[in-house]
């Protein structure tokens, strides 16, 4: 499906030519909005719709009237417990330190990544694979952009660096031991978040299934453990030999694999 880029209905000057510079990085045509409802320039363009506005990137996919676009989500508030000294269940099964090096292969909206890079803290490192160029961009930009009074949210998106890559793409030439955890969150089969957001992002989202290579290589970058997120009733977890543990209050369990 093709993708234009065009504003927001009401816009200026600065914002029409910061969507002929998207449009241009991005290889993509730029339409003028002229009035035009998105529906309708889905329909007489018959493609998905970039808009630029001054408040952020929405992504509209063919025949949908949900936005895709950056927002922290559940990170925001995940953080503010962990400052009040609460614990985090995902933090608890990747088992971060200070300094530590994680990839996240299914980066999303990166919330995992956010909390992961406020565990490694400053002397860590946090990257992120993102197989869909949309998502990628519209993730990143919103990840240097998004505007809060929350520092150390600002600070731990500010150290995520997202890869533009297929996740097996990316770690097939890497060093073996190359992270101390490697984090594995396919898209849920079924639906976990009611957000209209993660329902955009499925919507857009490269679907990919995980596979024996994607574990092999894993394993093989990973110098402590490879940890996967999947739904209650996923069979992945015993597929690929991950010690799931259980949680009898959530939708979605965590598996690891001690290395």
């Amino acid at each position: 499906m093709n993708t234009v880029v065009t504003t927001a209905g009401r816009t200026n000057e600065e914002y029409i030519l910061k969507a002929r510079e998207i449009s241009k990085r991005l290889n993509l045509p730029y339409l003028k909005r002229q009035k035009k409802s998105v529906s309708t320039i889905q329909l007489e363009q018959q493609a998905n719709v970039l808009i630029v506005s001054k408040e952020r990137l929405e992504l509209y996919i063919y025949g949908s009237t949900s936005p895709f676009f950056f927002h922290p989500n559940s990170a925001a508030f995940r953080m503010k417990r962990l400052l009040n000294g609460e614990q985090d269940s995902f933090l608890e099964a990747v088992g971060l330190n200070e300094g530590d090096h994680f990839l996240d292969t299914t980066a999303g909206l990166c919330s995992d990544s956010i909390i992961a890079a406020y565990a490694v803290g400053d002397s860590g490192v946090v990257h992120a694979c993102e197989k869909e160029p949309l998502i990628a961009y519209v993730v990143e930009v919103g990840l240097k952009n998004y505007e809060t009074n929350h520092e150390a949210l600002l600070n731990s998106m500010s150290n995520i660096q997202l890869i533009h890559q297929d996740a097996v793409d990316y770690m097939k030439p890497m060093p073996s031991n190359s992270y101390d955890v490697v984090y594995v969150d396919p898209m849920f089969d079924e639906i976990i978040e009611e957000s209209s957001n993660f329902q955009a992002l499925r919507e857009v989202g490269v679907q990919d299934s995980l596979t024996d290579e994607w574990v092999a290589e894993a394993k093989r970058l990973a110098r402590k453990r490879v940890v996967l997120k999947a739904h209650f009733r996923s069979p992945l977890f015993e597929q690929f030999g991950f010690k799931r543990e259980i949680r009898l209050s959530s939708k979605f369990h965590y598996g690891v694999i001690d290395l």
